[in-house]
């Protein structure tokens, strides 16, 4: 890795549909040469995928939530079924150490939602919500 592949890497991450040869003019290189590198850091596991932002709050999932899993049991895969089952509200999970053993982000509809995903996890694991005020 060096400075160019760093300049290629933060172009790509503003902007992961710019063509070879945009790309190429932003980082002083020829359209190909950019291709090249890029290509090298993909087959190197540098560059592992390219992914869309999604506005969730204007698909109308407004409460954003961090929910903290503490599990009752050493089996975790009827939990993580449940999490897996319920996909469109868990953006991402973590497993954790120190306090709990998941982090969940989730994004809900509405507050029926919440407590409706709640009421469900009940049954696998206790847990503490921390709602998103604002993203600073």
């Amino acid at each position: 890795m060096d400075q160019t592949d760093l300049l290629i890497l933060s172009e790509l991450s503003k902007n992961s549909r710019i063509t070879m040869k945009e790309l190429g003019e932003k980082v002083h290189m020829t359209g190909q040469a950019a291709a090249s590198r890029v290509a090298k850091l993909e087959d190197t596991g540098v560059l592992e995928g390219y992914t869309i932002k999604v506005n969730q709050s204007k698909l109308g999932c407004i409460i954003h939530a961090f929910i903290t899993l503490y599990t009752n049991t050493l089996n975790h895969q009827p939990l993580l079924a449940y999490i897996k089952m319920k996909e469109p509200f868990v953006l991402n999970t973590y497993k954790i150490g120190g306090d709990g053993c998941y982090l969940l982000e989730c994004r809900f509809p509405s507050n029926q939602h919440i407590d409706e995903f709640l009421d469900g996890l009940n049954e696998y694991a206790n847990y503490k919500v921390s709602m998103v005020i604002k993203k600073s």
